[in-house]
């Protein structure tokens, strides 16, 4: 066999290995490892867990992840087809059959639940396989394409990988992993509504219920402002109930702040100004989170 004949070969292998990685939408999974990980980080300062069974819980977790986002691109495979945003992914695009997605996101789903709960716990084992069937079941099935409030009830499965990951490693519970939660819970709807804000016109072609589709851009970019500010409140919460200190305080009320004006600059006519606050949405989620783990260092220096 020739050299050509080789390197071609590998490449094409690559290639396939690179379609099905393509699968588990490595973006949201790569959100769901990061704040896992800050919810594991955060719970070890109470408990400490051996570092390799950490290490397995948290792969479990993306593993988690990636499997119910494999799923997910076998049942909108139609849709997926449809609009601009999602035309090249692997299953439309006919790289991928959709019979081995949806297998590959079964095995991926019970792998990664197994691994979880003899790394972890039970507990932890279980919060995912919620996390799963509710992205799966609730979000993609049910509440996607039939209500404008799909990406409300539905961002609970996004907002449980900190949760998942605090269980994974705490001995205790209290309601610190709670606000996490609830952070990425009310972070989530006006993360999205940006999206649909500019590419509107895709979720009018495949007939998705956004928001911006059913009650127009206006509504949309009210209730981004009054997500905006709740999320401002809420963010503040883990300094009022002393889970951290100024430094995260101060971070908070400045991210918070150019949240809101990211969201009060918004303009039905400008879909620039809808990326911009997008973009910085997902800036916004990251430094939140990463703050708070280094504000957590400052607290037990000063213990």
């Amino acid at each position: 066999m020739s050299e050509h004949t080789l390197n071609k070969k590998a490449g094409s292998e690559f290639e396939s290995a690179h379609n099905y990685f393509m699968l588990l939408k490595p973006r949201v999974m790569s959100l769901a490892i990061f704040t896992a990980l800050v919810g594991q980080i955060l719970a070890s300062h109470q408990s400490f867990k051996n570092p390799m069974l950490t290490f397995i819980s948290l792969f479990s977790i993306a593993l988690g992840a990636g499997a119910a986002g494999c799923i997910n691109m076998w049942y909108e495979r139609d849709i997926d087809a449809l609009m601009q945003r999602t035309k090249n992914r692997p299953i439309p695009k006919g790289l991928v059959k959709s019979s081995e997605a949806l297998s590959l996101g079964i095995v991926l789903s019970i792998i990664s639940t197994m691994l979880l709960m003899l790394a972890s716990n039970i507990y932890a084992g279980l919060l995912l396989v919620c996390s799963i069937l509710f992205y799966i079941i609730i979000y993609t099935v049910w509440l996607k394409r039939k209500t404008y409030q799909n990406i409300v009830i539905g961002g609970a499965a996004g907002a449980l990988p900190p949760l998942i990951g605090w269980v994974s490693v705490a001995d205790s519970f209290n309601f610190f992993p709670i606000i996490l939660f609830l952070i990425i819970f009310i972070w989530t709807p006006p993360h999205f509504w940006a999206l649909s804000l500019y590419v509107n016109k895709d979720y009018k072609k495949a007939n998705i219920p956004m928001l911006p589709v059913i009650h127009g851009k206006k509504q949309t970019i009210r209730s981004i402002i009054k997500y905006s500010f709740g999320l401002y409140l809420i963010s503040l919460l883990p300094y009022f109930f002393k889970f951290s200190g100024l430094v995260y305080f101060f971070s908070a009320i400045i991210l918070g702040a150019l949240f809101i004006y990211f969201s009060l600059n918004l303009n039905e006519k400008s879909d620039k100004k809808a990326k911009n606050l997008f973009k910085y949405s997902i800036v916004y989620l990251f430094l939140l989170y990463l703050i708070l783990v280094v504000d957590s260092f400052f607290l037990i220096g000063s213990l």
